[in-house]
């Protein structure tokens, strides 16, 4: 294979990559949107559509390895193809956590949430941002903005720890509301993981710009 003919492959991994990641940022969304207005309907379509994601992560991985298998490549076009290898795989569980937001919500039924839904969509919203930039900084190499999502984390976690305080005072007051506490916290949970996973994409962005890998996010495995 010439050149040429490599960096066209390196090209449509990478776009690939990206539509993946904006078919994941659309199942976080529509799940939220689900749990929200109670639209059971949109919930299931989530947790069908989940197939696709990991159909594409698969597809991904194939066509990764076999580059690597026939091509062997060395330096930055290693790195490439083993950051689209990590990323496909961060993206593939973020689905898996907006499945998990929309399993909640078709659990919960017709039930209404314990408590209007703010600081659970501002997770998602700042969870999904980070997302998107972290896909951003990987198509321009740009190693500042990886750094500018990995530290927009630490916003999200605290929104988590807010959540769960408020959650449990709940619980502690009144037992009853214990089932519908819970389900929230699940949510919350899934949400700030998806952070968690659009930080370790920031994190193989920079081993792809830089070379050295960093601290990577492995506690929710």
């Amino acid at each position: 294979m010439v050149r040429a003919d490599f960096d066209r492959n390196l090209k449509t991994l990478q776009d690939d990559l990206i539509s993946l990641g904006s078919m994941v940022e659309k199942a976080v969304t529509k799940s939220l949107i689900g749990l929200k207005n109670r639209d059971l309907q949109l919930s299931r379509q989530v947790v069908e559509e989940d197939d696709y994601i990991d159909q594409q992560r698969y597809q991904l991985e194939e066509q990764c390895i076999d580059l690597i298998a026939t091509q062997q490549p060395i330096a930055i076009d290693l790195r490439t193809l083993m950051a689209v290898l990590h990323i496909a795989t961060e993206l593939e569980r973020m689905g898996d956590y907006a499945e998990g937001i929309a399993k909640i919500s078709i659990m919960m039924g017709d039930e209404p949430p314990l408590k209007p839904l703010i600081d659970i969509p501002r997770m998602a919203e700042k969870a999904t941002t980070m997302l998107q930039h972290s896909l951003d900084a990987l198509v321009n190499r740009d190693e500042a903005a990886a750094l500018e999502v990995r530290n927009a984390d630490d916003e999200v976690d605290d929104l988590y720890e807010q959540i769960y305080r408020e959650l449990l005072t709940y619980m502690i007051d009144d037992p009853s509301t214990i089932q519908r506490a819970t389900y929230l916290l699940w949510v919350a949970h899934d949400l700030e993981r998806i952070a968690d996973r659009a930080t370790n994409i920031a994190e193989r962005v920079i081993f792809l710009v830089t070379g050295r890998l960093t601290g990577v996010n492995v506690s929710q495995y």
